[in-house]
């Protein structure tokens, strides 16, 4: 397994979004150009889109009737959310290593349990 294959992803999606206006070679076609020629709506759209079935997907993964196949099925969309979500961080020129680097300063904190605040659901 490749460590650092959403590094490698992140790379090939600037390297599409770079050749967005070229033609494609041979009559092939890539989606990652696609989604960068429709537009942030378009991406959004998408983001959206994965995030909602991958909650499903995991709703069913829990219920445990069939939960190998709903596990597969739950990857399929683990990873299409991530890969959506990097679309749409090249597209909003974020980098993913700012997210790495993000993520490697809260895995610092230790004991960071915030308070929960009690909500009155009558008010």
């Amino acid at each position: 397994m490749n460590d650092d294959v959403l590094s490698e992803l992140y790379k090939i999606i600037l390297e599409r979004k770079k050749t967005v206006d070229t033609k494609e070679k041979d009559g092939e076609k890539s989606y990652t150009k696609y989604l960068f020629q429709e537009g942030i709506n378009k991406i959004l759209k998408k983001v959206g889109e994965e995030c909602a079935e991958t909650i499903i997907a995991a709703k069913d993964a829990s219920s445990g009737a069939g939960a190998e196949d709903y596990n597969g099925l739950l990857i399929g969309e683990v990873a299409d959310l991530f890969y959506h979500v990097l679309v749409m961080l090249a597209e909003l020129d974020i980098k993913w290593s700012d997210i790495e680097d993000e993520l490697a300063e809260r895995a610092k904190k230790m004991g960071n349990l915030k308070e929960m605040k009690t909500v009155d659901k009558n008010t």
